[in-house]
């Protein structure tokens, strides 16, 4: 593990007993002592406090910083308001996806949040294709996301402001003395918060955020769990430079603006493919998958039409143990005509072929204060 990055909380995990493994280049904790089943449905409950400080943070300045990021992404920059956040990803020539991100208008700059395996790779595409903006990035703060029912009335105590925020606005907050960049956003499907604190308050906040009695430290075991419950992608697995936002569902994403007819339409690599695709449909589509028995399918695990064929017509992007639904979840990609909900397809596991069900997606509701 010596080539890997140690996160700037690394003592205060060991500390709080995580099992500590690799992961997009990090040391991370995958668990605490209380395991993933019981983070997962303490995050759900209550409060989980999650250490994301292996992701990008990167601020871009510029005269006409919306306007040259739009060229990049498939989304509406210029008409994000001042204080409010917004999902997106990267795309490549051939539609494809080479990250999906966060950004957030800060008023004179852009707040941009993108994974860690592709931070590298985000940061030297900005750096080349961004004319006339300057792309910082920030490596001095740590990320933290603060995630539940609960989280509003934990993070209250240090600064009441933060209940006056609604899904996707962000702010600047003094917490424990420091200066945040608080956004009211995470990737579990539930109401909470994620925190950009400076690298020497972060142990401070932590631990006073830590000592509430409705939260948990919650590690990448849980985080899986709770995105897959919620429906939501990772980058490298659901989501890659070979699928369309399209075909992953996310066209949700793509503001009326941007599309065909819209003021600023296309404009963003890979428009030809994804403006037919929302006009015409994709081939295929990311789907919910419901295995019927009590075992996990998991990633790789390939998907037929029926138990007697042999030609594979997708395979299991996401898979694990849903602790919130008691049953086994999955995500992949199957061809748009076995895409309904309630299709039956099979799934090839260790050599035995087992019904899965196509579910609709997110398999929990969604939890935000909109």
């Amino acid at each position: 593990m010596n080539d890997l990055h140690s996160l700037p909380l690394h003592d205060l995990h060991v500390e709080l007993g995580a099992k500590m493994v690799p992961f997009a280049g990090y040391e991370m904790p995958v668990q605490y002592a209380a395991g993933v089943m019981k983070e997962h449905l303490h995050t759900r409950a209550a409060a989980g406090l999650f250490d994301v400080s292996h992701m990008g943070q990167v601020i871009l300045r510029g005269d006409d910083v919306a306007r040259a990021f739009e060229a990049l992404v498939p989304v509406d920059v210029l008409g994000l308001k001042e204080g409010r956040q917004r999902y997106g990803v990267f795309t490549n020539d051939e539609g494809g996806i080479l990250d999906d991100l966060m950004f957030a208008n800060r008023g004179d700059h852009l707040f941009v949040v993108v994974n860690a395996a592709c931070k590298t790779a985000d940061l030297a595409h900005m750096r080349a294709n961004l004319t006339g903006v300057e792309v910082e990035e920030i490596t001095d703060r740590c990320l933290l996301a603060l995630q539940g029912p609960k989280a509003e009335a934990v993070l209250a105590t240090l600064s009441p402001e933060v209940a006056d925020m609604k899904f996707m606005d962000v702010r600047t907050v003094t917490l424990c003395g420091a200066e945040c960049w608080v956004s009211r956003s995470g990737y579990t499907g539930e109401d909470g918060y994620e925190i950009s604190v400076p690298e020497g308050a972060a142990d401070t906040l932590a631990r006073a955020l830590l000592d509430h009695e409705d939260t948990l430290p919650i590690g990448l075991g849980a985080r899986d769990s709770l995105r897959l419950e919620a429906g939501l992608c990772l980058y490298g697995h659901d989501i890659d430079t070979t699928t369309s936002p399209v075909e992953a569902g996310l066209q949700w994403a793509i503001q009326k603006v941007r599309r065909t007819g819209g003021d600023r339409e296309g404009g963003f690599p890979g428009a030809d493919r994804i403006l037919r695709e929302l006009a015409e449909g994709a081939p295929r589509k990311r789907v919910g998958l419901a295995p019927q028995g009590r075992a996990p399918m998991r990633e790789g695990v390939p998907l037929f039409a029926s138990d007697e064929v042999t030609y594979q017509i997708g395979t299991i992007t996401s898979g694990a143990f849903g602790p919130t639904v008691q049953a086994p979840v999955s995500m992949g990609y199957v061809p748009i005509d076995m895409a309904a909900p309630g299709t039956i397809i099979s799934a090839e596991l260790r050599g035995k072929r087992a019904p899965v069900e196509v579910a609709p997606l997110p398999f929990t509701p969604a939890n935000f204060k909109r």
